[in-house]
């Protein structure tokens, strides 16, 4: 395993950490003078300040991206699949012209929560089945534009409303159905906050490979947690063990970028400064 303790040159920032600090102008800069080598924008911000805008920055920043935040949200009504294709194409549109290495997916709950407006639904099985056909849509598209997809599973607590895709085991399953040929064009992003919990993981950590394994997150998991969103851990002040999970994915070869994402209302209410220094004290020491 590397050895993180004496730099952070692996430390890559998920620009939700500090979302509420700044526009991603002010994070770019702010990761630039921290020392931040990447990080992981999403479309909302970059919308805000506009593509081009974001490409110049990054550019001139010298920042590197570990990843795209985010595509998905396949599951809609018949009325709203025509909308959920064409953004998820316009999301590798802004991925390519970002130079990032792959999208993050986030793969839908029921239907009614991931497109507003859709008609209600409680079959889960009936949102599982459309994002397997979704998400092979997706890959056609991104295949074209050589940019690789990393399916995420969220914690069993957002199956409803934001993944209906809630273990590896359900991911790497997608990815075995959909790129049996294990081209590159479909991996998986892990992050410590909703697989730490699984007693398959590391089995399924395992069975993923180096190939695919395209993104590794990190935070921690609070004791209690407050809230199932906005109350993640900074490294170190929960119940994670976040350096034996990074073992098991560096054990497959993976050589990325660790990134920190922290959706947190505690640590969006301090200065951007503090939380940025902080991130990189724990990425050193508990990461």
């Amino acid at each position: 395993m590397r050895d993180f303790s004496s730099d952070h040159r692996w430390l890559s920032l998920n620009t939700a950490t500090i979302r509420q600090q700044g526009d991603l102008t002010q994070i770019i800069d702010a990761c630039a003078r921290h020392g931040i080598r990447a990080i992981d924008p999403w479309r909302d911000q970059i919308a805000a300040i506009g593509l081009d805008r974001t490409v110049r920055a990054v550019r001139d920043a010298g920042l590197e991206l570990s990843g795209y935040c985010r595509g998905g949200m396949f599951t809609a009504d018949a009325a709203h699949r025509i909308a959920v294709r064409d953004d998820n194409r316009r999301t590798i549109d802004e991925a390519k012209a970002l130079g990032a290495p792959c999208i993050v997916l986030v793969a839908g709950g029921l239907p009614q929560y991931s497109r507003p407006g859709s008609s209600a639904s409680k079959d889960i099985l009936a949102a599982r089945a459309q994002v397997h056909d979704g998400l092979a849509e997706m890959l056609d598209y991104a295949r074209q534009a050589k940019m690789p997809l990393a399916i995420e599973p969220l914690h069993p607590a957002y199956a409803a409303d934001r993944a209906c895709v809630n273990t590896t085991k359900q991911a790497l399953d997608l990815c075995d159905a959909l790129d049996p040929q294990r081209s590159g064009a479909l991996g998986v992003a892990l992050d410590v906050y909703h697989i730490w919990w699984d007693p398959e993981m590391l089995p399924q950590i395992a069975r993923t490979g180096k190939d695919r394994l395209l993104a590794f997150h990190v935070c921690d998991w609070l004791v209690p947690t407050k809230d199932i969103l906005n109350d993640r851990g900074m490294m170190g002040d929960g119940v994670i063990d976040i350096k034996s999970v990074r073992a098991a994915v560096e054990a497959q070869g993976f050589a990325g970028y660790s990134e920190i994402e922290i959706f947190s209302s505690d640590w969006w209410g301090r200065p951007m400064g503090e939380v940025l220094q902080t991130c990189i004290e724990r990425h050193r020491t508990v990461v």
